[in-house]
């Protein structure tokens, strides 16, 4: 969708795993997953959205229950974009957004620490 519009070596890739990546847009100040098959962006807001959504979605009953697919849609208010999800990149997603929420929290560490021993 907008990834033509995006040049990519614009982009600080924040994390990534095997079925996708988010990355960093200091220029647009936003996010970009590419997960599923989509491009999608995000602000900041949108994107810890996100993440609250997929973290309670509950994987092991959407399995155990056999009266429904081991599907998900995957949506808020306020955002453009959907996911239709397996049990299984449920799964993956959760691990891209924990891991790029990991990113960001050693980040602020890190810049914390050096401006410690600046002062």
């Amino acid at each position: 969708m907008e990834k033509a519009c995006v040049d990519i070596n614009e982009l600080i890739n924040v994390f990534s795993n095997t079925q996708g990546s988010i990355y960093q847009s200091d220029k647009l100040n936003c996010f970009y997953v590419d997960f599923g098959g989509k491009f999608a962006r995000y602000n900041c807001l949108s994107l810890q959205k996100l993440k609250k959504i997929v973290e309670n979605i509950d994987v092991e009953a959407l399995l155990l229950n056999t009266n429904r697919a081991d599907f998900e849609l995957v949506t808020f208010n306020g955002c453009e974009h959907i996911y239709l999800l397996s049990a299984l990149e449920i799964v993956a997603l959760k691990d891209l957004l924990h891991g790029t929420f990991t990113m960001f929290k050693l980040n602020h560490m890190v810049n914390d620490c050096l401006n410690r021993l600046v002062y």
